[in-house]
């Protein structure tokens, strides 16, 4: 199963292409305003309003032989200690031995913009770069969790 936390996610479209591949089922997970897809594999998922919802269905449901797409590090660090194989829209993968890395640098990040309200700026835009990361990430993770789970198609 691909879960991909599609509120703002750049990546929804390729993630659908690639799972549709192997033939794996997705569940795209928001809080409403994303367009149905006519996939038979892709369920659209619409929680309540309200803080971290979506994040909470995935986490309840993503476990081992699943992969996770999301930007949201908290989300990511259930989700790994979950068994999940989690990935961010850039490619990157987060792991055991990176996660907890990732949350402090989080964590650090809102101490750092919570101290300067007039701190200007945020991550670097999106780039046709992390797209075809991402897009190569995601097919070796659909693999690993094929085999992993034992079941799933991989070409």
């Amino acid at each position: 199963m691909l879960y991909v936390d599609a509120d703002a996610c750049p990546v929804r479209a390729e993630a659908e292409r690639v799972a549709t591949r192997h033939g794996a089922a997705v569940r795209m997970v928001s809080n409403g305003g994303i367009r149905p897809s006519r996939n038979p594999l892709v369920e659209i998922v619409i929680v309540p309003e309200g803080p971290d919802a979506a994040d909470l269905w995935i986490a309840d449901r993503a476990g081992a032989g699943d992969v996770v797409v999301t930007q949201d590090i908290p989300l990511a660090a259930r989700c790994v200690a979950g068994g999940a194989r989690v990935l961010k829209p850039n490619g990157e993968r987060l792991d055991h031995a990176n996660v907890g890395q990732a949350l402090a640098t989080r964590d650090l990040m809102t101490d750092l913009r919570a101290a300067d309200p007039f701190r200007q700026g945020g991550g670097r835009a999106f780039s046709k770069a992390d797209r075809a990361r991402f897009l190569d990430a995601l097919e070796r993770e659909m693999r690993a969790a094929a085999r992993h789970s034992g079941t799933g198609h991989t070409p």
